[in-house]
């Protein structure tokens, strides 16, 4: 799966196995294929951008999103709620919540979320911006894409208590190195050392 998956910087991510499917892409500097799927977890502007969606796209990509993030864009948009599942075609989507139980910035009232998207029997889960939740303990998946950078999200303690809860095959470190005010590359580092899981650290793309 591995393989399979491209960091594209920050919280971006393309993962191409038959369908293209791009999550939270920001500030893409090489776009590659053009989507047939594109996730948007919330509304914040490193995640949410138009500019990067618009090149990104063709007529008939499907974007998926919270009702939030939808007024924002155009095109075939349908809205998910954490907890929703929607099918397209061979790839199954789940959205899950992601929220700051400690801090202020992502409040669970604003129904941000974050994916599990399930290919050839094999699941992916990028947890958007949250820290360690409750909701955690009840879910599954094959990879983990986890924030590590702190500040806005969990930092590397905070997303090896993720990793233990999901208890993927694979983790991969996400949102660090970025932005000004989040951990570089060493809380990467730390968190491959605290997870308790194969860890690979990406090198963007």
């Amino acid at each position: 799966m591995k393989n399979k998956i491209t960091w594209l910087g920050h919280a971006g991510f393309r993962i191409s196995d038959g369908n293209v499917i791009y999550i939270d892409p920001w500030e893409v500097e090489k776009p590659g294929p053009k989507a047939d799927i594109i996730l948007v977890t919330h509304e914040h502007f490193d995640h949410l951008s138009v500019p990067d969606i618009i090149r990104l796209s063709r007529k008939d990509t499907v974007i998926v999103t919270t009702a939030a993030v939808k007024k924002k864009l155009s095109g075939d948009v349908r809205t998910v709620k954490p907890g929703d599942t929607i099918t397209l075609g061979d790839v199954r989507i789940t959205a899950t919540y992601a929220y700051n139980p400690s801090k202020t910035f992502h409040p669970k009232a604003a129904g941000n979320v974050g994916y599990i998207v399930t290919m050839d029997g094999e699941s992916i889960y990028h947890t958007g911006d949250t820290e360690f939740i409750e909701e955690m303990k009840s879910l599954k998946a094959d990879v983990l894409l986890v924030p590590v950078g702190g500040k806005y999200t969990s930092d590397a303690e905070d997303a090896a208590r993720i990793a233990a809860a999901i208890g993927p095959k694979l983790a991969v470190p996400m949102h660090w190195g970025k932005l000004s005010d989040v951990a570089g590359r060493e809380a990467a580092e730390r968190f491959k050392k605290l997870a308790g899981v194969t860890v690979e650290i990406l090198a963007v793309e």
